[in-house]
């Protein structure tokens, strides 16, 4: 499963452009976008939107994945991570009903 970093990798592979281009886009070092596309580093919210306005792509569907990859990041050693996501699916609909 592809997670973040490899999609804006691939993304910017598939469209021919060079990282120093998306960099510049989103006012950061190239070295800073490589760790993000290698998932050595995480990408910050506001960036995660500059990035999808960059490929003209959703917002929501970029924000998805990113989000994914931190909540699957910070639950994977928990033995009880499906538990947690299920927990923690039942307290958002919760709060969103009330």
């Amino acid at each position: 499963m592809e997670n973040f970093g490899e999609k804006i990798r691939r993304l910017r592979e598939d469209k021919g452009i060079y990282l120093r281009q998306v960099a510049s886009f989103l006012e950061i070092d190239q070295a800073l976008l490589s760790k993000i596309e290698r998932g050595e580093r995480k990408a910050k919210r506001e960036q995660v939107i500059k990035l999808a306005k960059f490929y003209n792509s959703d917002k929501d569907e970029f924000l998805t994945s990113w989000l994914s990859d931190k909540i699957a990041s910070d639950l994977n050693s928990e033995k009880n991570a499906i538990d947690i996501l299920k927990v923690a699916e039942e307290k958002i609909q919760y709060k969103r009903s009330t």
